[in-house]
């Protein structure tokens, strides 16, 4: 029965991979030499979406915000990017990786436009409300999942990663150039032209049509936010079981890191400049791990190794937090962590978009991204208080005993990894 399943599967993939050939108007070589060409500019998209974020991200609180009012902002956004998320990802399945790409820079463009024009707070605050179509990333993940094969994707899915690292250590280092040299708002103008830009990149080099055309009667008459199509997503097999851990092994991380700016003040006794420069090493990091580890590794181990993989290293990771002291000794855990972080996302996303009809990437995908944004929304009153409370060291001890818990569980479930994406 495995064995029949298996070639069922296989020729599932065979026969989609040949439907995105036909979508592209191409055959043979020349098919997947298209194919490679799209996904690159997925990259080219993704790359400069995230350089003119973190652009602004350095410019924000010049603009007249204290740190109360900051945190404020950022959950805002949060809140819009955790709603906007699902809807996105459902508007990406119905009408194509293309218009969702075109919508995310388009928002973008007037995010920026308006955080030009925020002369007082409240402007300010109303000008984050396009974030909640600004969803690059998810865009081009939207993309390389319609055009690779599943053997495919977990490579390419990681190499988006690669994209990030370069945006950390561009945009941060032209974010803050450019408004010294020229004044704040300079990178919210460079943002806004670089986002019309991408808008016409994406209209030009992204095909209309990146998923099978037999797939998209799936989604057309579904609302753009349900939660019954959530609930219903949940329900394929291994889906919710990979999403609980997706969602709480890098939990404890996450509110690390949004308490981070106090933590690197108050316990590592950094400045501003000093912080930069440990971000730039993040970047570094992340560039290397996912361009040249995760592929890698995606190649010559099955998914679930590396989901094991990732959730060990983390509860490794927690155990080093616990006991860090000094900023020296964090760098050290920075590398076992932007792996295991690098790993877990890549392979999660990988696993997820695959145990769903391929009518439904986009809407799965959508709800992987508002992951993060959830974390950013409850973590400043969650981390507050761990830190307030317990210390730096709790981070650590939740991480560690979080991850140890996940680890014995997938070691001891049986979680259905392949299947097929195609009904």
């Amino acid at each position: 029965l495995s064995t029949m399943n298996a070639k069922t599967s296989s020729e599932g993939e065979e026969e989609a991979s040949g439907m995105r050939n036909e979508t592209l108007g191409e055959s043979g070589s020349l098919g997947e030499a298209k194919r490679g060409q799209v996904i690159r500019v997925a990259y080219v998209i993704a790359a400069l979406d995230l350089t003119f974020l973190f652009m602004q991200m350095g410019v924000m609180p010049s603009l007249g915000l204290d740190s109360v009012g900051f945190g404020y902002l950022q959950t805002i956004f949060g809140v819009l990017q955790l709603v906007g998320g699902y809807i996105f990802g459902r508007f990406a399945d119905r009408f194509g990786a293309r218009a969702a790409l075109i919508l995310s820079c388009a928002s973008a463009g007037v995010f920026f436009l308006m955080t030009s024009l925020s002369t007082s707070i409240p402007l300010l605050f109303l000008s984050k409300l396009p974030g909640v179509f600004m969803h690059g990333i998810p865009g081009a993940q939207k993309v390389i999942t319609d055009m690779t094969t599943p053997s495919q994707r977990a490579g390419a899915l990681g190499k988006l990663g690669l994209c990030f690292g370069v945006a950390i250590i561009a945009g941060s280092a032209l974010g803050g150039v450019l408004s010294t040299k020229l004044g704040i708002y300079v990178p919210m103008y460079v943002g806004l032209v670089g986002s019309l830009i991408n808008t016409l990149i994406a209209m030009v080099w992204i095909p209309s049509q990146t998923k099978p055309k037999s797939d998209h009667h799936v989604t057309e008459h579904s609302n753009l936010f349900s939660i019954r199509e959530i609930l219903r997503l949940m329900k394929f097999p291994g889906v919710m079981e990979v999403f609980i851990v997706k969602v709480f092994a890098g939990l404890p991380i996450g509110l690390f890191m949004i308490m981070f700016s106090i933590i690197s003040m108050d316990f590592f006794g950094l400045e501003a400049v000093e912080s930069g420069y440990l971000m730039s090493y993040f970047g570094v990091l992340q560039m290397v791990v996912q361009g040249l580890v995760v592929g890698k590794l995606a190649s010559h181990c099955t998914e679930m190794t590396l989901l094991r993989l990732s959730v060990f290293v983390f509860a490794g990771v927690g155990l080093g937090m616990a006991l860090m002291r000094t900023v020296w000794h964090y760098c050290i855990i920075a590398v076992p962590l932007v792996f295991a972080f690098s790993m877990l996302a890549t392979i999660t996303d990988s696993i997820l978009t695959k145990a769903v009809p391929s009518s439904d990437t986009g809407a799965m995908l959508g709800i992987c991204a508002s992951v993060q944004p959830l974390t950013r929304t409850v973590g400043p009153t969650i981390g507050g208080v761990l830190y307030k409370q317990f210390g730096v060291s709790s981070f650590g001890y939740l991480q560690l005993m979080v991850n140890l818990g996940l680890f014995v569980y997938l070691l001891k479930s049986k979680i259905p990894l392949r299947e097929m994406k195609s009904q």
